[in-house]
C-alpha cells in the first residue's frame, strides 16, 4: 500500500456515532482524554517550536467561556479525543489564553511542513471545519441564520419555514504530472514564490468525470492533449477546502501553448534535471507536504503509474 499523503488522517475515528449525543459531549468536555485545538481566523496556536499548542477539555483555561464555534473532530489512536473551538470572533485571542512563552496563531501553510503527519492531520481537519462554519452563518436557500448542530457536523436554518440543513462541503479537483518519456510538465502560476514550477492542477466542473477534468486542464492551461490518464492517490488539502485527486497522464502532443491566466509559464523538464534541483529563486520544487511533490518525487524515481 502506498504511504498515505501528508494532512490524511489514516486511524483517526471521527465519532459520528456521538455526534447527535449532547450528554456524551458534555462529558467528553470534562473527561481527561479529551483535548482542545484553538483555531482563529484559519489559524492556528504553536509554540516557539513550532508545535500544535492544546488544552485538556476538563481545564480549558477558560476557552470554552469565549463563545467560540465547537466541532468534534474524533479520537486518535491513542483514545484522545480532540475538538476544534473557533474563536475568530475576537481580536486579540492570545490576550485571553494562558501566558505561555512564546505561542502564537500561526498558518498551516506556514508550520505544515514543519509537523509530523498525526498533528498535520488534525490541525487540517480543525481548519477544514472551522472555515466552513464561518462561511456557511446563513441559509443558501432562503438567506436565514443558521446554527450548529450534530456536534459542529450539520448547520441548520434557523426559518421555521424552511429548516434546509446544510452539511460541510469539500471542492474536488484534480492534480497531475503529464509526462513523456523522461521529461515532464511544469508549469508556474504569477501567484506563487519565485522561482516554484509544480503539477497542473484544476476543480473538477459539474457534469465531467475526474479524467475529464484532467484532460481538460491540461489541454486548457498548457494546450496539451492527454491519454493514458491513471489515478496515483487523494490528499485533504483546506486551503481552503479541497480534496486533491493525484493523477498521471501520459502526453499525447507535445507544443505548449499556456493560457496566460492560470499559467504564465510551463515547460517539459528532464527527470535528471529535477533530481538535481538547485531549489533557490530560479527554480524549486513545490513544498514537501504536497501531494504535487509527491507526484513528482515518484515519477523521478520511476515508479509512478503507467
Amino acid at each position: 500500500m502506498k504511504q498515505p499523503n501528508y494532512y490524511s488522517s489514516q486511524g483517526f475515528d471521527r465519532l459520528d456515532r456521538y455526534r447527535d449525543d449532547p450528554e456524551w459531549l458534555q462529558a467528553m468536555l470534562n473527561a481527561e482524554n479529551s483535548r482542545l485545538l484553538p483555531v482563529w481566523r484559519n489559524k492556528h496556536l504553536v509554540n516557539r517550536q513550532q508545535r500544535p499548542v492544546s488544552f485538556p477539555g476538563n481545564r480549558d483555561a477558560g476557552l470554552l467561556a469565549l463563545d467560540g464555534e465547537l466541532v468534534l473532530l474524533g479520537s486518535d489512536p491513542d483514545g484522545i479525543v480532540w475538538l476544534a473551538l473557533d474563536i475568530s470572533h475576537l481580536e486579540q485571542p492570545t490576550a485571553l489564553l494562558p501566558d505561555r512563552e512564546e505561542q502564537s496563531f500561526q498558518d498551516l501553510r506556514v508550520v505544515g511542513p514543519l509537523l509530523d503527519r498525526h498533528s498535520g492531520a488534525l490541525l487540517a481537519h480543525a481548519r477544514a471545519m472551522t472555515y466552513w462554519h464561518r462561511h456557511h452563518r446563513f441559509c443558501g436557500v432562503c438567506g436565514s441564520a443558521t446554527a450548529s448542530t450534530r456536534a459542529g457536523h450539520m448547520r441548520i436554518c434557523g426559518n421555521p419555514a424552511c429548516g434546509h440543513p446544510h452539511h460541510p462541503r469539500t471542492d474536488p479537483a484534480v492534480i497531475m504530472l503529464v509526462h513523456d518519456g523522461d521529461y515532464c510538465l511544469l508549469g508556474r502560476q504569477p501567484s506563487w514564490p519565485p522561482g516554484m514550477h509544480s503539477t497542473l492542477a484544476g476543480f473538477v466542473e459539474p457534469g465531467e468525470s475526474l479524467e475529464d477534468a484532467v484532460a481538460r486542464e491540461v489541454s486548457e492551461e498548457a494546450g496539451i492533449r492527454v491519454t493514458e490518464i491513471r489515478y496515483h492517490s487523494s490528499q485533504p488539502w483546506p486551503f481552503p477546502s479541497s480534496i486533491m485527486l493525484g493523477f498521471y497522464a501520459r502526453a499525447a502532443t507535445t507544443a505548449i501553448q499556456v493560457d496566460g491566466l492560470e499559467l504564465e509559464s510551463a515547460g517539459w523538464f528532464h527527470r535528471d534535471q529535477l533530481l538535481n534541483s538547485p531549489e533557490n529563486e530560479q527554480f524549486h520544487l513545490p513544498r514537501r507536504d504536497s501531494i504535487s511533490w509527491r507526484l513528482i518525487e515518484t515519477w523521478m524515481r520511476g515508479e509512478h503509474c503507467g
